[in-house]
């Protein structure tokens, strides 16, 4: 048979094991000792790098703008800043000026989100 002292720090009271508090305090000990080793750091964030878009038409730019616009399927303003690399306002004023000449039809205008397309062929071919 096992004598008291073979047993470890518990004794027992009834239904429950009454623990010796020295070894409760060195499992927080531990516990506290884990928490700060683990402690999180704060990580640098990434800086997203300025967009240098153009803020006026040269030659080249304007060339495309004429050239491949009226061809794309969807043709809004953000479209124009992401494939030109130009400015916003530049692109809704280009876009203004597309639909004048008729390249271009605008299918939703609302709020600031305009929404054009390609023209029909035919009407395209009828102004020039």
């Amino acid at each position: 048979m096992e004598s008291q002292s073979d047993k470890s720090d518990i004794q027992f009271h009834g239904d429950e094991p009454d623990y010796n508090m020295a070894s409760d305090m060195d499992l927080s000990n531990q516990a506290k000792a884990a928490a700060t080793k683990t402690k999180k750091k704060w990580s640098k964030s990434k800086v997203q790098d300025k967009a240098n878009n153009a803020v006026y038409f040269d030659a080249e730019t304007l060339a495309k703008l004429e050239k491949e616009v009226p061809t794309y399927k969807l043709i809004t303003p953000s479209v124009l800043v992401d494939r030109m690399r130009i400015n916003g306002s530049l692109a809704r004023r280009a876009l203004r000026e597309l639909a004048a000449r008729g390249t271009i039809r605008l299918v939703s205008a609302h709020n600031s989100q305009l929404i054009y397309t390609r023209a029909p062929a035919a009407a395209v071919e009828a102004e020039a």
